[in-house]
């Protein structure tokens, strides 16, 4: 055998760790998932346990649902579930709606203002909450919009619909032109060719749209707080503030009430999750 055929032989696989490398890795992982894990687990086993333990590690000691029975029966939970659910569905709908179809006219259309137009979406991402809050208040007031669903949902599209348009308009940008011209030969309008051949295209801009939108809307504090007032206009983020005051907080039916919060958005997640990789890295080829 030659010095060259040895080296051959001896030489590491591209792309095969060592065993040391491999064990490192685990055990990162193993760390990250116990720190990502951790917190719900633990919200999740603090509902399970009566007031006396709550701020115990006490975790498998008297277990019981009362607190989730108590938050059922004996608030307004389901009231601002309802409301919350309402407000979030609406957000999503009309967020995915809008971002779609200015995505789409931006993509693929030359009119004036274009420019201008790009430009404000991707400012107006910029400002804080606490600087936008006060404008949007006076917005909404002079509007007689405050303690209403509606305003609301309007205060959340213009978080949600200057992202994900210009996420659809780089998502839209990776499809052919072909495809609209056959669209046009076919005899479809701009519209039709939108409705009809791109946006069946791109269901996994959609489905980033759609979630980014309702996890906008459903996971919010600081605009439904000022907003809403009077337990049967509130949504879940100023409920949950009744069960904390001055003098402490009730951990047993908050705790439940946030694992109860968190099932809608997990099964948002569970259904988009196929496409939001996809979706993400599509619409971040272009701007």
């Amino acid at each position: 055998m030659t010095t060259a055929q040895t080296t051959a032989t001896r030489a590491p696989i591209r792309g095969r760790r060592s065993p040391l490398a491999s064990i490192g890795l685990h055990l990162t992982l193993i760390v990250a998932s116990v720190i990502a894990v951790f917190p719900v687990l633990w919200v999740l086993l603090t509902s399970l346990k009566p007031a006396k333990y709550a701020i115990t590690t006490d975790f498998f000691r008297e277990t019981t649902l009362a607190n989730y029975t108590d938050l059922l029966e004996n608030t307004e939970f389901l009231t601002w579930f309802g409301n919350s659910l309402l407000i979030a569905g609406l957000t999503t709908l009309l967020g995915v709606f809008i971002a779609s179809t200015t995505g789409y006219a931006v993509s693929r259309f030359r009119f004036p203002g274009k420019r201008g137009l790009m430009w404000t979406l991707l400012i107006t991402q910029m400002f804080p909450v606490a600087v936008l809050i006060v404008p949007i208040y006076n917005i909404m007031s002079s509007l007689g919009l405050l303690n209403r669903s509606a305003g609301l949902v309007i205060t959340y599209l213009t978080i949600a619909v200057p992202f994900c348009a210009w996420m659809m308009k780089g998502f839209f940008d990776t499809i052919p032109r072909e495809i609209d011209e056959s669209g046009q030969v076919d005899g479809l309008n701009p519209f039709g060719t939108f409705w009809r051949l791109i946006l069946p295209l791109a269901k996994p801009g959609i489905a980033v749209t759609a979630f980014y939108s309702f996890i906008t809307a459903w996971g919010e504090v600081a605009y439904a707080s000022a907003f809403m007032v009077g337990d049967e206009n509130l949504t879940l983020a100023g409920g949950l503030q009744k069960f904390v005051n001055q003098y402490g907080a009730q951990w047993g039916p908050m705790s439940a009430a946030s694992v109860l919060i968190a099932i809608p958005a997990a099964l948002v997640f569970l259904f988009a999750q196929r496409h939001l990789v996809t979706g993400m890295s599509a619409g971040a080829v272009k701007g």
